[in-house]
C-alpha cells in the first residue's frame, strides 16, 4: 500500500511557484498523487469577467456517508526580494530543525500532512469517505476558488458531513489554538465631493478635507460592541484618505478614505451599512457636500458551535501536543466563510508565525505530529 511521507511531499509542493492565481501544474501533481492512493479526482477551473481563472481541485475516496473533507490552499504569496532569503523560496531545503520555503505553513505542509496521514489511515477498511477541497485563490481576490467550488458542490448535490480547514491557526506552538469561527470583514470606500476653488477665496470653495475628517472621526470612534463570549470586539479602522490634489494653493474637489471593518456576530454587514451611512449623510447634509459610498464584503462573522467532532480533535490535538488547545474566533477571514454555507467547519494546521514573511518555516517536529493529528482524527471519525 502506498504512503505519502508529510516532508517529502511538502518540499515537492513548494517547489511549484503558485503564486496567487497562478497554478504553475501544482493542481495536477497533486491530483497525481491522490489518484495514486485511490482518490478521483477533478480540475475545477472557473472564470469570471475581469479576473483572472483559477484551477481548484476536488478530489474524493470513496462514496459512502460522512464525507470528512480536508480544505485548503496551494496558492501562496509572492516571496518578496529572493535576495533577502537564506534559500530560495521555491527551492525548499531543511535547515537546522526547520524546512524553509513559501508555502512551508501558509499552508502547502498542511496539505502535504493530511495527504500523508490519508496514506497511513488508508491501510485500515472504514465506512465513509474522505475529500479534498484545495483551492488556488485563497491569498487573493476569492472570486474563482473555494466560492465556486462550494457553489459547484451544491449544485452536484454533494454533500459534505464535516469540514477541517488547515490554515496555520497557531501563533507560537503547535496546538494552541483551534479556529471555530472567523469575524466578518468588510471595506468601506468613501468619496467626499466639495467645491473647487482658491485657498485664499475659501468662501468661494467648500473643502470636503475637513468634511471627511469629521466623519472619519466620528465613525472611528464608534463602540461597536464589547465582544461576545466567543469573538473579540468588533472594531473599524481607517486604512487610506488621499486627495488627487497637485498644488498647494487649490481647495481639492474631493477627498476620499478607505475603512474596513472586522466585525463579531452581534453585526452584518447590513446593519452597518445603514449606521455608516446615517452617520456619512447627516455629516455632509450639514456641511453642504454630497457623497459616494460602496462595500465591498468579504465575509459575514460565522460560528460552528462545538459538537462532538470538535471536541474529539481538540482532545487528540491536547493528547499529541501536550497544549489545552483554545476554542477560538481571532484572526482575519479564511476560506472557511465559504465551506460554512455547506458543512459544520472548523479550522486546524500549522505554526503560521513566518507566514507571508522571508523565510517562512515549519518545524520538522510539528510535520510529524501534525500527520499523527490528522490521521487520529480520520480514525477517531470512522469509528
Amino acid at each position: 500500500m502506498k504512503t505519502y511521507n508529510e516532508l517529502q511531499l511538502s518540499k515537492e509542493l513548494i517547489r511549484y511557484p503558485s503564486i496567487t492565481p497562478v497554478d504553475a501544474g501544482v493542481m495536477k501533481f497533486l491530483a497525481k498523487k491522490l489518484t495514486a492512493i485511490g482518490f478521483k479526482c477533478q480540475i475545477l477551473e472557473f472564470k469570471t469577467k475581469g479576473y483572472k481563472p483559477v484551477k481548484n481541485l476536488y478530489a474524493k475516496l470513496n462514496n459512502s456517508k460522512p464525507n470528512f473533507n480536508f480544505a485548503g490552499h496551494l496558492d501562496v504569496v509572492p516571496p518578496g526580494n529572493k535576495k533577502n532569503w537564506t534559500v530560495d523560496p521555491f527551492k525548499p531545503a531543511v535547515k537546522g530543525k526547520y524546512l524553509i520555503g513559501r508555502g512551508a505553513n501558509d499552508m502547502k505542509s498542511s496539505i502535504a500532512c493530511f495527504v500523508s496521514a490519508v496514506s497511513k489511515f488508508k491501510k485500515n477498511k472504514f465506512r465513509g469517505s474522505i475529500s479534498l477541497l484545495i483551492t488556488g485563490d485563497e491569498e487573493g481576490v476569492a472570486i474563482n476558488g473555494t466560492k465556486k467550488v462550494v457553489e459547484y458542490l451544491k449544485r452536484k448535490k454533494e454533500k459534505i458531513d464535516f469540514c477541517l480547514v488547515g490554515e496555520p491557526t497557531n501563533q507560537n506552538k503547535l496546538g494552541e489554538m483551534i479556529k471555530i469561527g472567523r469575524r466578518g470583514s468588510m471595506t468601506g470606500y468613501l468619496t467626499v465631493y466639495g467645491t473647487q476653488g482658491h485657498v485664499a477665496y475659501p468662501h468661494d470653495a467648500n473643502n470636503p478635507a475637513p468634511v471627511i475628517t469629521k466623519i472619519l472621526n466620528k465613525i472611528e470612534g464608534i463602540k461597536l460592541d464589547n465582544g461576545t463570549k466567543s469573538f473579540q470586539p468588533s472594531n473599524l479602522e481607517i486604512v487610506k484618505i488621499n486627495t488627487d490634489n497637485t498644488a498647494d494653493n487649490v481647495i481639492p474637489a474631493e477627498m476620499k478614505a478607505t475603512f474596513n471593518i472586522r466585525f463579531n456576530n452581534k453585526h452584518s454587514s447590513n446593519s452597518l451599512k445603514k449606521k455608516l451611512n446615517k452617520i456619512i449623510k447627516k455629516i455632509c447634509k450639514k456641511n453642504k457636500c454630497s457623497f459616494k459610498i460602496s462595500y465591498m464584503i468579504s465575509g459575514e462573522a460565522f460560528i460552528t458551535n462545538p459538537n462532538k467532532t470538535t471536541l474529539m480533535i481538540q482532545k487528540i490535538i491536547k493528547k499529541i501536543t501536550k497544549i489545552k488547545t483554545k476554542l477560538s474566533t481571532t484572526g482575519g477571514i479564511s476560506d472557511a466563510r465559504f465551506i460554512r454555507k455547506i458543512s459544520p467547519c472548523v479550522e486546524f494546521g500549522l505554526v503560521g508565525k513566518t507566514m507571508h514573511k522571508i523565510d517562512e518555516a515549519v518545524a520538522l517536529n510539528d510535520l510529524k505530529k501534525l500527520t499523527q493529528i490528522y490521521k487520529k482524527i480520520l480514525e477517531n471519525y470512522f469509528k
